[in-house]
């Protein structure tokens, strides 16, 4: 664990690019597979290798965001516009989680969503509307837990956290296929 803190701490940016590079798009992957009932890549190679790189950038303007909502948060409880009972503990979880995922998570999964098109040569932005639900009923309750623990363990947990929702989202495109009647004959 000590090795983990002093890496994360010396290479701040290194460490999140690398963490969310490996945990998001196995993430992917896993739910890919998990829809398709089969291991299975959910692009080329090429566009897999762009899926990495996609997810270490994100994982930096993550570092970035979660500093950012940090200071803004600690801002609003200084000028008395938050109350005083958010400035500790979980109190203070639950607002860096609320205000992090109302005013940094819709414009980050919005970038993801246009880096992914890139990638897989794809336009629009379909599924943002169930990717911006998960800030609602996932990310605040889990960032509500990320931002519980010291500050060297936040982002390790942020990207652990991307790899759950894979899990789950892969599980309810399945449960919702199973819900969908087959066609008549």
């Amino acid at each position: 664990m000590d090795s983990y803190v002093a890496w994360v701490t010396q290479n701040p940016l290194l460490s999140a690019a690398i963490q969310f590079a490996i945990l998001g798009t196995l993430g992917e992957m896993i739910s890919f597979s998990l829809v398709n009932k089969r291991v299975a890549m959910p692009c080329s190679g090429w566009q897999l290798i762009g899926k990495v790189f996609a997810w270490a950038l994100l994982g930096v303007i993550i570092k970035y965001g979660f500093a950012g909502m940090k200071g803004f948060t600690q801002a609003l409880i200084d000028h008395r516009l938050l109350p005083g009972f958010l400035s500790q503990g979980f109190g203070w979880a639950f607002a860096v989680s609320v205000l992090t995922n109302v005013f940094f998570g819709p414009q980050m999964m919005a970038f993801h969503r246009l880096e992914d098109n890139l990638i897989l040569g794809q336009k629009g932005f379909a599924g943002i509307t169930r990717a911006w639900w998960t800030l609602i009923w996932f990310w605040i309750p889990a960032h509500t837990v990320t931002f519980s623990l010291p500050t060297d363990f936040q982002i390790g947990l942020a990207a652990l956290w991307g790899l759950v929702l894979g899990i789950i989202m892969g599980y309810s495109k399945n449960a919702s296929k199973k819900l969908v009647p087959a066609p008549a004959n």
